[in-house]
């Protein structure tokens, strides 16, 4: 009878600790969302980037003031060690603006919206003028062939796929023909690419991004053109042969130092297990980089901010990290992953924002296949406490620049947001400061502070 007693007592004991263990988060969550929301220092730190460090492409001056701001405002928080690490990337110059019009068989012209794509080739100096052949994606270009391609401009017109609920599955239906698409009809004798925006809005904005040729490959110039575009053109097309011409004088420069910028919080019981939060710091030319991804950065950078403020001392190094060059060659993520894997360093778990700064859903978790099981077991335990603030874990990926990492069998963990209007914005000169929401970006960054305490209190077993 004494031990079933015993037994119980330690029972109770067990469950009133457990219960008392979930009221200590529950109260250290809503205290990071409190002073988040009262307090935050985001939305200010995004604006100072946006409005004075806008156009951040990777070795421009731009993206080298926005290293030594938020550096500052790094080595500003209390606690906080800052370095820059190395990095080079290949930069790449726009030029002049990008001149794209229908020709009439009058010789009246009708000018495209367009954006030459990152890493794209220019034309001729006078430009140059084509018959166009409209295709849905790169395996009807190889249909063709080089007879009916060669001498022309191939327009890629496969739009994304508005019916998936989530726009980044869309995006990735759709965007090969703007990574692969003027290499391909270069393949096949074609004097430039057209590319229809990866944008499901129907607008004038065109979206830039980067085009990648292959070496052997002669290159040729690849532009993006706004979807309202794309449906004007393939319109004129129904009703005849169209010509248009292009010009442009964009080119790759060659290396230049586009340096990675680090902060952290040394853990006090186990400094060499590592929580990262990132994003990167670089972006397209053409707007501010305000949700592609100056969001993730400010929001990394809060995470430290949000510690200190609430008196929080991780037990774990927390270590903030906004990447350099993720739009133009991944040279960030590569960089940071080979040293971190040369000096031996273990990523317990590394969670990178690059969705833009709506209001967070909840994060997608990706590992080793070896322990990913066991991760994502542990850390589901922890939903029901951040289910009241209206997120969800699923499986999936996680970020381009810490995907380098998984071979360390870590936790890597992408914060989801709402993605329905990201894609208005995506490498578009109307990706601006103010088109990000103040609270949504706060609580974006209260939800990726409050899982890395998690993590950091009870580590991943």
């Amino acid at each position: 009878m004494f031990r079933i007693l015993s037994l119980i007592i330690i029972v109770e004991l067990m469950i009133s600790n457990n219960i008392n263990a979930q009221d200590q988060d529950a109260h250290t969550i809503k205290k990071i969302h409190n002073e988040v929301l009262t307090n935050g220092m985001a939305y200010q730190w995004l604006h100072t980037l946006c409005t004075k460090h806008g156009g951040r492409i990777a070795g421009s001056d731009a993206y080298l003031g926005a290293v030594n701001y938020t550096e500052s405002q790094l080595k500003s928080l209390s606690g906080v060690k800052t370095s820059k690490q190395d990095c080079e990337a290949s930069y790449w110059k726009r030029g002049n603006k990008e001149q794209v019009y229908i020709v009439g068989s009058d010789g009246k012209r009708k000018k495209l919206d367009a954006l030459a794509l990152g890493n794209s080739v220019g034309t001729p100096a006078e430009g140059l003028t084509a018959e166009v052949i409209e295709v849905q994606g790169l395996d009807e270009v190889e249909k063709l062939g080089k007879d009916k391609i060669k001498g022309k401009i191939v327009f890629f017109n496969r739009p994304m796929d508005p019916t998936h609920i989530r726009t980044f599955t869309a995006y990735g239906g759709a965007v090969d023909q703007r990574v692969y698409g003027p290499s391909k009809a270069a393949e096949y004798g074609a004097v430039a690419a057209l590319v229809r925006s990866m944008t499901t809005s129907m607008d004038d904005f065109p979206h830039t991004g980067v085009t990648i040729y292959k070496d052997t490959l002669q290159r040729v110039p690849g532009l993006a053109i706004s979807t309202n575009d794309a449906q004007k053109l393939s319109l004129a097309l129904k009703k005849g042969v169209v010509n248009v011409f292009i010009k442009t004088n964009c080119k790759t420069i060659g290396m230049r130092s586009a340096p990675t910028v680090i902060g952290e919080i040394k853990g006090t019981e186990f400094p060499n297990e590592i929580i990262l939060v990132g994003g990167h710091l670089d972006s397209w030319d053409v707007g501010q980089g305000a949700h592609d991804d100056g969001a993730g950065c400010v929001q990394a950078m809060e995470v430290l901010r949000l510690f200190n403020a609430i008196g929080y001392q991780p037990k774990r190094t927390i270590r903030c990290v906004l990447f350099s060059n993720e739009e133009n060659g991944l040279a960030g993520g590569r960089t940071y992953a080979k040293e971190s894997n040369d000096k031996g360093e273990f990523h317990l778990a590394a969670l990178e924002s690059d969705s833009g700064g709506f209001s967070p859903k909840g994060f997608s978790f990706e590992a080793d296949t070896s322990v990913f099981k066991t991760y994502y077991k542990h850390v589901s335990q922890w939903l029901p406490l951040l289910k009241s603030y209206g997120l969800q874990f699923e499986m999936g990926g996680s970020g381009a620049d810490i995907s380098p990492l998984k071979s360390q069998k870590g936790l890597l963990i992408g914060l989801r947001p709402d993605s329905q209007r990201y894609f208005d914005f995506h490498h578009t000169a109307n990706d601006l400061i103010q088109n990000v929401n103040k609270r949504e970006l706060e609580l974006g960054a209260a939800a990726m502070a409050s899982l890395v305490f998690l993590i950091d209190k009870y580590g991943i077993k």
